[in-house]
């Protein structure tokens, strides 16, 4: 156990980030998930720059690795073009 008062207080930094990042993370899976089950040109049209919006921020704070967000972009982007 942390016996300082900084590594308590790291403890606690940490685990309120991680529930922050957790739900970041699960929430833009969702939103791609919503975007590729979408049918309609327009519609994902519309949906695609929040859902791109999204992946940049959690590569910017390394939630996700940033190739990993450029691929997720790249493979959505070829989805709505195929629409």
């Amino acid at each position: 156990m942390a016996n300082h008062k900084s590594a308590l207080k790291r403890i606690r930094s940490n685990e309120s980030k991680r529930l922050v990042n957790k739900y970041q993370h699960k929430t833009t899976r969702n939103a791609i998930k919503k975007l590729r089950e979408l049918t309609d040109k327009k519609e994902a049209e519309a949906l695609f720059p929040s859902v791109s919006s999204m992946l940049d921020k959690l590569a910017k704070k390394n939630v996700i690795h940033a190739n990993k967000a450029a691929n997720l972009k790249s493979g959505l982007a070829k989805f709505v073009a195929t629409l």
